[in-house]
């Protein structure tokens, strides 16, 4: 008998009157059961988080900044455990599973680390103008308010981690909503920050059915909102609470450009590589996986048997196996739906280089060429280990089919020049330019988001955390300055 997870109402472990099955999508069985907040218990969390603003604002730095530390020690702790919960709920491969356990880790440090040196203030001389004579403005931040952290499936604890830890670092209260598919992870965390003496209200883990979420966004007690997901659902919570400071990490359809000074075996191997490796992994289920190469047609018929030699010796099948790269997508339906586009992309002319076959929720790596412009494939992001390569004459061809795109989260630029990575710096419509490898590297500390429709705010602790914040000054008078 499998029993119900409980969920984390207020600092303290709660049961609803309904529950939900969690299971595999690699082998369909029962990973969890999972309570279901009723609605007053949902609505006892918000008035709990909003009743604590005040003082968890007033929190000392050393009690946010020592809870935030001993979540991260006890994640080391765990992480096996933790990476095995992750790869049943999710059915990415234990090893990407325990990489996302070690970037939690270093969130929660990072995030110890930016609330002990947060709000010094900056001070300000007002005497540049004689009517600030003897005054001195001095700029600190404070939270907005409670935030609501609505998280997806793809990286289920680390992607929690990036809601929760900059909110704690900045006292401000958080509610965390995780994916439906794989709220497990989330409930972790609940579990080690029970351990902390955060305030009680000053946290929850509420695993929400996703019909009963527009309630809680429009509740005017929580007036931040942090959504990573679709472009789709992120933009509609936009858009039905103008007045609220929403971030939404949104999708993208990441590009690679490989150009033409990127031209020795050892260069083309590398890139063949790294494209391969980063196109499958988490089954393509990450915003920055790359969707597209753009080559030069200089290194073009050279690069492409590389690159469909290395997607093809990706390790496919059980990711419990240690060796296994490319595991199920995350539900059959959305394997269904990547079959469907790829089938499209061929019946529209596109030449299937690799995969294009499913089995269950599983989808082969697959590579394509000559994919019409029209299809859902090169428009949208396909959310799967799915790879397009298209040859180019130069390099202002290639960042302009880079920027033939409604999203501009990331882009890998493949080059040596450093001129050449300073002009794509200024020309790609994308939040960040990544020379010399994929889109797909990120660091927890470094800003993250993107440009047109792949969102808009930042993610990276300490961006995050201004995010979460507004500026308020304060002006002493009668100074001698």
């Amino acid at each position: 008998m499998t029993s119900t997870h409980a969920f984390w109402l207020a600092g303290r472990q709660a049961n609803g009157e309904a529950a939900f099955d969690v299971t595999s999508p690699w082998d369909g069985r029962l990973v969890g059961r999972v309570s279901v907040p009723t609605e007053e218990q949902v609505e006892e969390a918000v008035a709990a988080a909003h009743a604590v603003v005040d003082e968890f604002a007033a929190t000392p730095a050393h009690v946010r900044a020592a809870a935030l530390d001993h979540v991260s020690k006890r994640l080391v702790e765990r992480t096996e455990e933790i990476a095995q919960l992750i790869s049943a709920e999710n059915g990415k491969p234990i090893k990407w599973a325990r990489g996302e356990v070690g970037r939690a880790v270093s969130v929660f440090r990072f995030a110890a680390e930016e609330a002990r040196r947060f709000n010094g203030g900056d001070a300000q001389r007002l005497d540049t103008d004689a009517g600030g004579q003897g005054r001195l403005a001095l700029t600190r931040r404070f939270p907005k308010g409670v935030v609501l952290g609505i998280a997806p499936f793809n990286f289920p604890l680390n992607l929690c981690a990036h809601k929760i830890a900059p909110a704690i670092a900045v006292g401000a209260p958080i509610i965390l909503k995780p994916a439906p598919a794989t709220p497990l992870s989330g409930l972790i965390l609940g579990e080690l920050l029970a351990e902390t003496e955060l305030p009680a209200g000053s946290w929850s883990v509420l695993p929400v059915p996703n019909d009963q979420m527009p309630a809680l966004v429009q509740d005017e007690r929580l007036p931040v909102i942090s959504f990573t997901g679709s472009d789709k659902v992120g933009y509609a919570i936009m858009d039905s609470v103008p007045r609220k400071h929403c971030t939404l990490e949104l999708g993208g359809n990441g590009a690679a450009v490989v150009l033409a000074d990127w031209a020795s075996e050892e260069d083309l191997d590398w890139a063949a590589t790294r494209i391969a490796t980063f196109s499958n992994y988490q089954g393509g289920q990450s915003c920055i996986s790359v969707q597209r190469v753009i080559a030069d047609a200089t290194v073009y018929d050279r690069l492409l048997p590389k690159i469909v030699a290395a997607v093809e010796a990706q390790v496919t099948g059980d990711p419990s196996d240690s060796a296994t790269e490319v595991g199920p997508l995350v539900s059959e339906d959305a394997a269904r739906r990547v079959e469907s586009w790829v089938d499209e992309a061929v019946q529209g002319g596109a030449e299937l280089l690799a995969g294009g076959k499913r089995e269950g929720a599983s989808y082969e790596p697959t590579v394509l060429t000559d994919v019409p412009a029209d299809v859902t494939l090169a428009c949208e992001e396909v959310f799967g280990p799915v790879l397009t390569v298209t040859k180019v004459d130069g390099e202002a061809e290639a960042f302009a089919a880079v920027n033939d795109s409604k999203y501009g989260l990331q882009a890998g630029v493949f080059t040596h020049d450093v001129q050449t990575a300073f002009r794509a710096h200024r020309a790609l419509e994308v939040g960040g330019v990544i020379v010399g490898d994929v889109p797909s590297y990120r660091a927890d500390q470094m800003p993250y988001g993107g440009a047109k429709q792949s969102g808009v705010g930042r993610e990276g602790v300490r961006f995050a955390m201004d995010d979460y914040t507004y500026e308020r000054v304060l002006v002493l008078t009668g100074l001698a300055l």
